[in-house]
């Protein structure tokens, strides 16, 4: 077993933008563990509808 690493993980998210309204994409976590435990989350982005891949700050999460 690994002590660190690194792991990426694609999950589907409800998000809300100011200019689309709600949407559905992919975000992509990238995260570091320590004994299989996640410390941090060092970047996440989404991927749009045309391709792109943005940073998800411009979004927040649809509650």
């Amino acid at each position: 077993m690994k002590i660190l690493y690194i792991k990426r993980e694609t999950t589907y998210e409800k998000r809300h933008s100011l200019k689309m309204g709600e949407l559905t994409t992919k975000v992509t976590y990238i995260k570091k563990y320590l004994f299989g435990l996640p410390i941090k989350t060092l970047h996440k982005y989404r991927e749009t509808y045309y391709g792109e891949v943005k940073d998800c700050n411009d979004c927040m999460l649809f509650v």
